[in-house]
């Protein structure tokens, strides 16, 4: 995946709504979906591509969206809710619960354009909505396509929707594998993949929150660092993380510079809640210093695209320091990686228990009368 002098993406997934709860208490309801997340990277980096999403008639954002949904009459919008919890004895893996409690149409096949003139496609379900038959459609139109692995191994429980894992062997998907590009996984999802066969075929990613990412490929693997943040929600930081990474591929960085911008912006998300608002003379120091880095890939082999740049450390230190220039400030009540109810700033996408999309008692949609 090399520099396009005009590329343009395909990226198909739902917008939903998200509901934040801690202890029981509902903090906020925000706009969700990878597609926001990944539309605010690429948009502030000017990259353009068009946008495949459902949304029942009850969405909420339609009036904030640069790239508006398909509305379907016969469902309802997706609604996720995640539950965080304060109290340092209850230890678990995961940073949250999150469970589906409402769920919007599947996109289909025949919602996607039929041209076949797509640099990049991003497979990015957070619902189920991705079938086999939608992302092979997205394969053979798209150049290359970069998949997040929940939109393929995520199953729901049929009494509240908690949100499961299946292996990828098990979840339909696994012959399309060979033709896609990169696969995406957090360390939560990893071990739901066979890394080894994987990487055969495709470069993975796995993310890792504080500790930033490891990039596989077919006979190598490499430890891109993190940022380090303040983290307040977690909600979408793979989403950024996946906007960045591809921003940087197909703008001609190499894999573990392109892998830096993801973790970058993975690291701005969760400082915030809901989809990030991204200042605009920091998004014109990253575009600045990503002009300055685009590798030129002609009559470069396969493997030099992972060859880490000598001053890939450079690229680091410019990166911190254009992190400066935000102005965003946060509360300092916020403890380290615990949502805090009263962030120190307000977002025009959020919705503070308004027009509330929160009821009880909590039903999964496939939740048996």
């Amino acid at each position: 995946m090399g520099p396009n002098p005009n590329p343009r993406g395909l990226i198909v997934g739902n917008y939903c709504h998200d509901v934040l709860i801690k202890d029981d208490a509902v903090l906020a309801e925000t706009l969700g979906g990878a597609v926001s997340f990944i539309s605010a990277v690429l948009d502030g980096l000017n990259i353009p591509a068009d946008y495949v999403s459902k949304v029942g008639s009850d969405f909420s954002y339609n009036t904030d969206l640069n790239h508006p949904p398909i509305v379907s009459e016969s469902s309802k919008t997706t609604v996720f809710h995640a539950y965080f919890v304060s109290d340092p004895s209850e230890i678990r893996r995961e940073d949250r619960v999150l469970k589906r409690v409402q769920s919007c149409d599947p996109i289909s096949p025949s919602d996607l354009p039929d041209e076949a003139n797509f640099s990049f496609g991003m497979a990015v379900g957070i619902a189920g909505e991705i079938s086999p038959e939608t992302l092979e459609k997205m394969l053979d139109i798209c150049d290359v396509v970069l998949v997040d692995i929940q939109a393929l191994i995520r199953d729901f429980d049929e009494i509240d929707g908690t949100v499961k894992l299946v292996n990828l062997k098990e979840s339909g998907f696994s012959h399309l594998l060979p033709r896609i590009g990169f696969l995406k996984a957090s360390a939560e999802e990893a071990p739901y993949v066979d890394e080894d066969e994987a990487r055969k075929s495709c470069c993975v990613v796995v993310t890792s929150g504080k500790d930033g990412c490891t990039v596989y490929w077919n006979d190598g693997e490499m430890q891109i660092s993190p940022f380090s943040t303040l983290q307040v929600d977690p909600t979408g930081a793979g989403d950024s993380f996946l906007g960045g990474l591809v921003a940087g591929l197909v703008q001609g960085l190499a894999v573990p510079d392109a892998a830096l911008l993801g973790n970058f912006f993975g690291s701005l998300t969760v400082g915030q809640i809901g989809p990030p608002e991204l200042d605009s003379t920091l998004m014109q120091r990253v575009k600045d210093e990503v002009r300055l880095r685009k590798m030129q890939c002609d009559g470069h082999d396969e493997k030099s695209r992972f060859t880490k740049p000598s001053d890939h450390e450079q690229f680091i230190a410019s990166l911190s320091a254009a992190k400066l220039v935000t102005t965003r400030t946060v509360s300092p009540n916020v403890g380290d990686e615990v949502l805090d109810p009263n962030p120190g700033y307000t977002s025009n996408q959020m919705l503070f228990l308004k027009n509330s999309v929160y009821e009880e008692p909590i039903k999964s949609i496939d939740a048996k009368p």
